[in-house]
Order: structure tokens, then C-alpha cells, then sequence
């Protein structure tokens, strides 16, 4: 079924008048009103804002997806709002909020929600689609952007539905100090290892970096009096610049291609006790990561 199919004109709201993300909800929300639609909508707001509140829905690309999942509603709401001169508030690449897709869902349909907003994810990262929207000024048109984009929402839930697009990467050639200033910028726990093309060639994790500080970690703990005769992580910061991923990285990582199901990765996750699956195209480019706590953030707990 094709994502535009799941968008009804009179849902949709070209010329926002809020300034805010909160306002522009509220706002947003009055379009079921009109529609006569009966809800708690006390309970709605409380859901959206809890959700928001435990991440920011801000998008980027100018996009913003508050959502929410409550038995308060019945059936899928979709309503979209367009704000011409930009919402206030900070945003991950510091453009401001244009277009606000806001979703509702009973809790027992999360495979059409989570298509739903990641086919709206992926209508937002298009070329130079916000100013297509920007500049629309009928509802139908918006429509009909999004039918041309000709994305469809599938029977399954698939890994390109949750998966994160934006990975941190390392290549072969950075340091060990390279790889732990990012490790702790991005507050992350390990690091895709990818060549000049692009192409996943391996990881490497925080583990990996104590284990070059301990190379006789086994040694440590048959006999905890083995003695050293220099401190390992004063010696490895000595040599932080010189070491190189390419001597610490591995190649036993788990992968999968967007088409993947979402039950596929998730049962392999817990046969092997893995973390993150890495998402590449057939020819290995790298494209997104899934990590284990995403399938509870976005299937479980929504």
C-alpha cells in the first residue's frame, strides 16, 4: 500500500499559524476536533508530551514526528502541518521545524505506525523536499508529493522501519586516541570500521580498546598477584596516537539488509546476545545500524 493512500487532505493544515512544536500539536489536534471525533484529548496530549519528553521528536531536515501510542485512540490518526516562516526550538542540524507530522495510534497496531513514520522519515530526507512543501498551498498537493515519492508501507515490520540512519564510522587508519575521543563525544560503546568506499569492514567497541591495554588479561585473572612491571593503560596511552583501529578492529559483526524482518533480527539477537546489527546494501556500503534497546524504544515501548 502506498504511503500516500494513508493521508486524508482534511487532516492536513498548510499554513500553521503556531510558533511552537507544543502550539503547532495542539493545533494539529483541533483538525480531528472538526472532524467530530470524540476523544480524551487531555490523555492524548499527556501521551505525546511523555513521549516527548523522553526523547525529542525534532527530526532534522526540517521535519519534526511528535507521536504517541494510547489506548485513548482507536484507529491511526496522521496529521501533517506546515509552517512557512519555521517553528522555534532547537533542532539536531539546526534547521528550524517546517513540517509536523503528528501520529496517534491504539497500541496494538505498532507495525502500520512504525512504517507509517518511517516512510514519513524517509519522504523527509528527499532532495530538496522541504522546499516543494514550503511552497505548496493546497493539502492535495502535499498528497501528491508524497504519492510521487512512491513509498509503500509493507505487511512486515522490516529493519529499514526503526533502523538508525546515521552511523558513527572509523577507518582503519584513524588512532586509538581518534576512536575514544568519538567513543566519548557520541557517548557510544563501539564504532563501525568502514574502508574508502564506504564499505563495512568491521567494529570496534570499548572492550576492544581495554583489551590493547590488557593483552594478558587471562593471565590477570587465573592470578590476581601477576604482577607487571609497567602500568598497561599508562603504557597505552603513551602510544595512543601510533596504534591504528586497524590492528584493534573485528570482523565478527552481525549484519543485515534493510528488507530484513524486524522478528528475524530480533530473534538472532537474543540467540547470540547481540547488541547492534549493522545495515549494508548489497554491496556492502554501509547504510544504518539497529541496535538491541531500538526494537524495545520503538516496537515496545513506542
Amino acid at each position: 500500500m502506498k504511503l500516500a493512500n494513508l493521508l486524508m487532505e482534511r487532516r492536513i493544515k498548510i499554513d500553521l499559524k503556531s510558533r511552537t512544536k507544543d502550539d503547532a500539536i495542539i493545533e494539529l489536534l483541533d483538525l480531528i476536533k472538526t472532524d467530530g471525533v470524540n476523544l480524551d484529548y487531555h490523555e492524548v496530549l499527556a501521551s505525546i508530551k511523555e513521549r516527548e519528553d523522553i526523547e525529542n521528536t525534532n527530526y532534522g531536515h526540517g521535519f519534526a514526528f511528535p507521536h504517541a501510542r494510547t489506548d485513548a485512540v482507536k484507529e491511526l490518526y496522521i496529521l501533517i502541518g506546515v509552517s512557512h516562516y519555521g517553528l522555534e526550538g532547537r533542532t539536531p542540524d539546526s534547521i528550524p521545524v517546517h513540517v509536523v507530522c503528528l501520529l496517534l495510534t491504539p497500541a496494538t497496531i505498532a507495525k502500520l505506525y512504525l512504517q507509517t513514520l518511517s516512510g514519513l522519515a524517509s519522504f523527509g530526507r528527499t532532495e530538496g523536499i522541504l522546499d516543494k512543501i514550503i511552497n505548496i498551498k493546497q493539502p492535495c498537493e502535499l498528497v501528491k508529493l508524497v504519492g510521487d515519492s512512491n513509498i509503500t508501507v509493507d505487511k512486515e515490520l522490516m529493519v529499514r522501519d526503526i533502523m538508525r540512519h546515521s552511523v558513527a564510522c572509523v577507518t582503519p587508519d584513524d588512532s586509538l586516541k581518534d576512536v575514544a575521543n568519538r567513543m566519548f563525544q557520541d557517548r557510544l560503546s563501539a564504532l563501525a570500521v568502514v574502508d574508502a568506499e564506504d564499505k563495512l569492514v568491521g567494529v570496534i567497541s570499548d572492550r576492544d580498546l581495554i583489551k590493547a591495554a590488557l593483552p594478558d588479561y587471562k593471565s590477570l585473572i587465573s592470578n590476581l598477584n601477576y604482577s607487571m612491571e609497567v602500568e598497561p593503560f599508562e603504557e597505552l596511552l603513551k602510544n595512543e596516537e601510533k596504534i591504528k583501529v586497524s590492528q584493534l578492529y573485528r570482523t565478527d559483526y552481525e549484519k543485515a539488509t534493510p528488507n530484513t524482518r524486524i522478528v528475524e533480527i530480533a530473534a538472532m539477537m537474543i540467540f547470540k546476545d547481540v547488541r547492534r546489527v549493522f545495515v549494508v546494501s548489497k554491496d556492502e556500503k554501509l547504510l544504518g545500524v539497529l541496535l538491541r534497546k531500538d526494537i524495545v524504544n520503538m516496537v515496545i515501548r513506542g
